[in-house]
């Protein structure tokens, strides 16, 4: 189903989920909305008229400018997506945070717990001020909006930003949070302080390095692993966790492990 949807987050949990993995940007009404991009996606998305987005045009139509019933006019979930061929197509509008919590929080999981949130800030420092607030500001929001919905203690904050996970710990420490990497070497230097979750690339990954971090007091979580292969391959490294497109393969092949 159409990605960072609430039809797709629901079966995301169906399928065997327990963390659900989604991508935020912040909205001219300062709203906090679910996107990989902080703009309309040529690929993926519509105009309010039905017209498809061309590539040239996509970053005019910036989130960051828009106000979240603006954002909501556009439909996201009915063009093929070029990487997913087998997705289905259905109406799908780029949600808040908070449409996602209020559905998301009345799905049961299987196993009866409550669900959790892994929530990536998308943040770049050549992005602010046209498509994103500065680092400090969209914490801020962020925290904001994960109290208010009181999710918080069963939510991490991730980035590939620095200065992002900086802001997360100076703004509320008892956050939990994980940094995104996507380089061979470990890059804790960059930081102050120890994040909870570490998570690389998964071809990056190897079972001395998961070792060696777990070590140290961090979870390992790859992202994002989709091949029944390469998921086999990771788990056999003992990693806490994997994001992937595929809840479903990755349960059948834990299940088979037990």
């Amino acid at each position: 189903l159409p990605e960072n949807t609430i039809p797709g987050f629901v079966l995301a949990l169906r399928e065997g989920a327990d963390v659900l993995e989604m991508d935020l940007c912040i909205s001219a009404d300062g709203q906090v909305i679910v996107s990989h991009e902080p703009w309309m996606s040529h690929s993926i998305c519509r105009k309010p008229d039905g017209s498809d987005i061309r590539e040239a045009e996509e970053r005019s139509f910036n989130l960051h400018a828009m106000t979240a019933g603006q954002i909501a006019e556009f439909d996201c979930g009915m063009r093929a997506h070029p990487d997913f061929p087998e997705q289905r197509h259905l109406p799908a509008h780029k949600p808040t945070l908070e449409e996602v919590v209020h559905v998301i929080e009345t799905v049961p999981l299987l196993d009866g717990a409550p669900v959790r949130y892994n929530l990536e800030l998308k943040y770049r420092a050549d992005w602010e001020p046209t498509f994103c607030p500065k680092a400090a500001a969209f914490v801020r929001l962020v925290i904001a909006e994960v109290n208010r919905l009181g999710i918080a203690e069963r939510s991490i904050l991730q980035s590939f930003s620095a200065p992002v996970l900086e802001a997360i710990h100076a703004q509320a420490p008892g956050m939990a949070t994980a940094w995104l990497v996507e380089t061979a070497d470990v890059q804790l230097a960059k930081l102050s302080f120890q994040p909870d979750v570490y998570s690389p690339k998964w071809s990056l990954l190897n079972a001395q390095t998961v070792h060696d971090l777990q070590s140290r007091g961090m979870q390992v979580i790859p992202w994002t692993v989709n091949e029944g292969e390469d998921l086999f391959a990771v788990m056999q490294m003992g990693v806490d966790g994997i994001i992937t497109d595929h809840p479903d393969v990755a349960k059948v092949l834990w299940w088979c492990q037990q």
